[in-house]
């Protein structure tokens, strides 16, 4: 029966919408806590660019899967997905309400769909033959081995085309014959977040952490990892290592952060429709709209 199913609340929403401060009020109106499904707020020292919650939000609410390995060491969606469900689970035994809250799609998914994908590490070498032969190339090669990734595949999107055809050339399968779905036994409540003024939100976020100090968290990390570190090409370290190098002035590294962190933003809205179709929240009352949500899903 339904009934005996553990409850699960899930907050999805684009980069830059407001969850982080939504979320922590609804926590603690619920008595609960954060478990942030993010793919890059996971690592160390990357605080700033990826709007990590600050220390006294942490401090007001506990986030779990915050800073859980060095940026040196990539974590996969299927290790994600393992550590995660281990956490959720832990909560569930005190009896907590899991409440995951994140704009990383596939990484919220892999969780609350259960898919599961093929634990293939990353092959740096193939990736850089891979990455100089072009995108049109590396297309043309995934439309040959494996067809079926090509039609949830945008022929424009480099880092899930190498992926597919890295896991072919390594296993001999095609990525979407090794993907598999298990749903978790859970009841779950997905809401959405969404803003009229996401554009204008992206801008002031942009701004605030070229103030806050994301050249010098970029500076940081080059000292320690080098300029190689594959994680700096995430918006707004990607460009914060430009100014570093005298590619970019900082008026145009923000100008070029806005841009792509709005076109990320409208890829983001896109997937949540179309993949996860969430129960939307009225705008104009959030918080009160999330709760009459909530309870009437808690019963």
């Amino acid at each position: 029966m339904s009934s005996n199913r553990p409850n699960v609340i899930v907050l999805v929403g684009p980069t830059a919408s407001g969850k982080t401060e939504l979320a922590i009020e609804i926590a603690k109106y619920f008595k609960t806590r954060i478990h942030n499904i993010d793919s890059r707020q996971i690592y160390k020292s990357m605080d700033i660019g990826t709007a990590k919650p600050s220390k006294n939000q942490q401090k007001k609410i506990k986030h779990f899967l915050i800073d859980i390995e060095e940026p040196v060491n990539h974590m996969n969606v299927k290790q994600f997905q393992e550590i995660a469900q281990n956490s959720i689970q832990r909560e569930l035994k005190k009896n907590y309400l899991p409440f995951l809250v994140g704009g990383s799609g596939l990484y919220m998914n892999s969780i609350t769909k259960g898919f599961f994908v093929p634990d293939v590490p990353p092959q740096n070498d193939l990736r850089k033959q891979f990455k100089e032969i072009g995108q049109k190339e590396c297309w043309e090669l995934l439309k040959n081995c494996d067809p079926e990734s090509t039609k949830k595949i945008n022929f424009a999107d480099q880092i899930r085309t190498i992926r597919a055809l890295e896991v072919y050339y390594v296993t001999g399968k095609t990525l979407s014959t090794q993907k598999v779905q298990k749903p978790p036994g859970w009841r779950i409540l997905e809401l959405g977040l969404d803003r009229e003024n996401l554009k204008e939100r992206i801008i002031q976020r942009t701004k605030n952490m070229f103030l806050s100090g994301i050249i010098d968290e970029t500076k940081y990390l080059i000292s320690q990892y080098g300029y190689n570190l594959p994680i700096l090409e995430t918006i707004g370290y990607r460009e914060a290592m430009a100014v570093l190098q005298n590619h970019l002035t900082i008026d145009k590294a923000i100008e070029l952060t806005n841009a792509k962190t709005i076109q990320f933003a409208k890829r983001q809205k896109t997937w949540f429709r179309n993949k996860n179709n969430p129960i939307w929240l009225n705008n104009k009352n959030l918080l009160k709209d999330a709760i009459i949500k909530i309870e009437s899903f808690l019963g």
